[in-house]
């Protein structure tokens, strides 16, 4: 008996010392384990809409409002603005049309370089940090592995964690916006319309954040990040081995989406086209009432996984992971195709107004490095390449067609646009950063005055203004000033050279922040991102780089 104890004793330990080797690996697949425990999915099933009036309601001759927003897509995806991927085979005529319909934002921003700011800023018309949402919240687990994951001898800066911070976080759900805050979607129910979500949020998954609880009446949510389960044969995957994002992301995500925060289930097809599909269900569903319908696609982020009807439609591009990309794009500009012939067939083009933007530029860390051109930088850097972005608009006698907009215009100007358009109000307690863009868009338009931009993310900070433009950082420790009117592509840097208009503008940008409130959730992991490279580059000592906080 004794010598039994003493085997099963060796054996627990040898077991514990195993797990205690391969903490990481555990640590790495542990976020998905648990979402396969605690959320088992459902088989496909129907999303049964809410049923409208029989009769068009008093408040039909509000115009509909339309948001679609692409995740990651760099202003190079879109053909319109003079670059694209029409020679591979990858043209967007349906996203040009909104432009060659209505106006094209040569200069539309996001409002942050990276999703959930940037996604608070649209749906508040706010600059997110007057609310304390400055960093986009990353999955604990990510955190706990993002030391070894990211770890290269060959890069040139670390990846910084501070795990006082990380040990103080609070879960990933429990970070998002405010309850508190004034969405779009609160600001038009008043007004007689029917709320209707699809598709990412990442603005907190908590009861009191999800859209339900932000002035949506509907929500088709999604849950995970796949676009179709990794074996389908339906499915054509790229994995980057260079990137510790795309490392993570695999063995954790899944293929699973709720309805007005039910139990997980599984769609009938690729995201990008399911999510268009119940798009479409939704807009037919609601014909005889206003309503305001914020289509959020995963496309294009990473993982990167392309339908394989997509896939095989780009036989003549022969790199595998550009051709699942542009599969990606092609999807994309597939979805806005349908929602407007939707519209068209349903008598309801002229009385909608529609925008599609991306929530930031496109990142380097997938290793395609003509995205963002001809602008330097990528996602989660400040310069041109992560936060101009595809923007355009339409709405018929509304918008002059073929408008071409070259002042400076940010997703957080969206949102009195619709409510202006919604013969709405805005919140009279609160400062609304965005501004109204109607009166600047008409046959006969109105001049926009001048006014400064602002994006923060903890030690880096940037002030367009009058243009030129200040980018501060504290990792390391630089400014960058860019006269974008004859360097819009952000090459040469006159901090030097400019001393007083540099003080000037740093002034600006001190005043701006001395006024805001600290984040609601600290930033405990700081990640280099070269401007100039992809992360499959090799790196240089003279590479200029920022850092991101999460």
């Amino acid at each position: 008996m004794k010598r039994k104890l003493t085997i099963a004793a060796l054996l627990l330990l040898a077991l514990l010392a195993l797990a205690y080797l391969n903490r990481l690996y555990f640590l790495q697949y542990s976020l998905g384990w648990y979402t396969d425990l605690a959320h088992p999915r459902e088989a496909y099933h129907a999303v049964n809409w809410m049923a409208e009036p029989a009769q068009l309601t008093a408040s039909a001759a509000r115009p509909n409002v339309i948001v679609i927003l692409a995740d990651d897509m760099g202003i190079n995806d879109v053909s319109v603005n003079g670059g694209g991927h029409g020679a591979e085979g990858v043209a967007t005529p349906n996203i040009d049309a909104l432009a060659h319909n209505g106006v094209n934002f040569a200069d539309g921003y996001a409002g942050a370089a990276v999703c959930t700011v940037s996604r608070a800023a649209l749906l508040t018309g706010r600059y997110p940090w007057r609310f304390g949402v400055e960093f986009t919240p990353v999955p604990g687990a990510m955190g706990l592995v993002a030391g070894t994951l990211f770890s290269d001898p060959r890069r040139q800066h670390p990846v910084i964690i501070d795990k006082e911070r990380l040990s103080e976080m609070k879960g990933f759900d429990d970070l998002g916006l405010p309850p508190s805050e004034m969405t779009i979607a609160k600001l038009l129910k008043p007004q007689g319309y029917h709320t209707i979500h699809i598709g990412k949020w990442h603005l907190g998954s908590t009861k009191q954040m999800r859209p339900n609880n932000q002035g949506f009446d509907e929500s088709l949510f999604m849950e995970s990040g796949l676009y179709l389960p990794e074996n389908s044969p339906d499915v054509v995957n790229s994995k980057q081995d260079f990137d510790p994002i795309d490392k993570f992301l695999w063995p954790n995500m899944r293929f699973g989406v709720s309805y007005n925060a039910g139990h997980w289930f599984e769609p009938n097809k690729y995201l990008t086209d399911y999510f268009t599909d119940e798009a479409v269900n939704a807009i037919r569903q609601n014909k005889h009432r206003p309503f305001f319908l914020y289509l959020a696609h995963w496309g294009v982020h990473t993982p990167l996984q392309a339908s394989k009807a997509d896939y095989d439609a780009l036989a003549n591009v022969p790199d595998h992971r550009r051709r699942v990309y542009l599969a990606m794009v092609r999807s994309i500009d597939r979805s806005v195709g349908r929602v407007m012939q939707t519209l068209r067939e349903e008598g309801l083009e002229q009385n909608t107004i529609v925008f599609f933007a991306s929530d930031n530029g496109a990142p380097n860390y997938i290793g395609l490095p003509d995205l963002n051109q001809p602008y330097r930088g990528w996602k989660l850097t400040q310069f041109e390449g992560g936060v101009r972005v595809p923007f355009m608009a339409q709405w018929p006698g509304h918008i002059a067609p073929g408008t071409v907009y070259h002042h400076p215009v940010s997703n957080i100007d969206i949102l009195p646009t619709v409510v202006a358009a919604a013969q709405g109000s805005l919140p009279a307690d609160r400062v609304v950063d965005g501004v109204n863009l109607l009166p600047f868009l008409t046959a006969s338009p109105a001049l926009q005055p001048e006014r400064p931009l602002f994006w923060r993310d903890g030690g880096l900070r940037t002030l367009q203004e009058n243009g030129w433009k200040l980018i501060v950082s504290e990792f390391p420790k630089k400014d960058w000033l860019f006269d974008l009117s004859t360097d819009p592509t952000e090459h040469h840097n006159l901090a030097l050279t400019q001393p007083e208009r540099l003080a000037q503008m740093k002034a600006v940008l001190v005043k701006h922040h001395a006024a805001m409130p600290p984040p609601l959730w600290s930033s405990y992991l700081r990640m280099p991102v070269l401007i100039d490279k992809t992360l499959d580059q090799p790196e240089s000592p003279d590479d200029e780089y920022t850092y991101w906080s999460n």
